[in-house]
This record gives structure tokens, sequence and C-alpha cells, in this order.
């Protein structure tokens, strides 16, 4: 059981990094393209260049770059910034706590990213099938 476990894990890595990318990809659809439109009042799309629409540029194309696995390890690390900064600048002012300030989604995009940096793309990804990972 152990050895199909451990025999597996590169595939779970895979699976990890596609499906947090999908993840942080709609926060990214949600800021620029009003997708799922959810968002109170239904407001437009962020002014060009604003934090709001550099952020969701982060997560939409950084989402879909890690998502195949392209550039993988200057990704994660980019993301894991961005998430480090938007937990620091949106959230960590008004609470200590992350289950109470809302941050604790970015505090893990941020560890999980940051773990990618180190894990690599695992087998399924466009750096693998280049040689790159």
């Amino acid at each position: 059981m152990i050895t199909t476990l451990t025999r597996l894990a590169p595939h779970a890595l895979s699976l990890l990094r596609v499906m947090a990318a999908l993840l942080l990809m709609q926060h990214g659809t949600q800021k620029l393209l009003g997708f799922p439109d959810f968002l109170p009042g239904g407001r437009g799309a962020p002014a060009m260049f604003s934090l709001s629409w550099t952020a969701g540029v982060f997560e939409l194309v950084g989402g879909l770059l890690l998502a195949i696995g392209l550039f993988t390890r200057p990704v994660a690390f980019v993301l894991s910034g961005v998430m480090a900064f938007a937990y620091f600048l949106v959230h960590a002012g008004r609470e200590f706590y992350p289950i109470n300030n809302g941050g604790e989604l970015a505090a893990l995009y941020c560890f999980v990213f940051f773990y990618f940096v180190f894990s690599g793309p695992g087998p399924w990804s466009v750096d693998r099938a280049m040689g790159r990972a």
C-alpha cells in the first residue's frame, strides 16, 4: 500500500498544482471578466492598472501558466509573493487570526505556491514535456 502511494505521489503533486491554479484563476476571471459574477453590487471590471486589476492579471495569467505547468517554479514564486502581499495588505489589518480576517485562503495559496517552487510541477506539465522540470 505504501509503495503504491509513494509511486503515485508525483501524480498527486501535478493534480494539486492544476487544481490550485484553476481555483486561483476563478479570482482573476471574477475580477477581470465578471465571471462568475457574485461580487456585491455587481461592480464592473476594475480600472486598468489599479491594485485589483493587477491582482486579477496575476491570478488569471499566473494561474493559467501554473495550470499547464509552464515556467512552474518562477511563476509559483511570484504567485506566492502576490498571495503574501494580498494577505498583509488586505486581510491582516482587519484582525490577527486568518479565520477572522478572511485571509485563510490567501495564506494557504501562499504556502502551496511556495511549495511548488521547491517541488516543481510534477509529471503532468509542459515543463516536464520540454525537459525543464
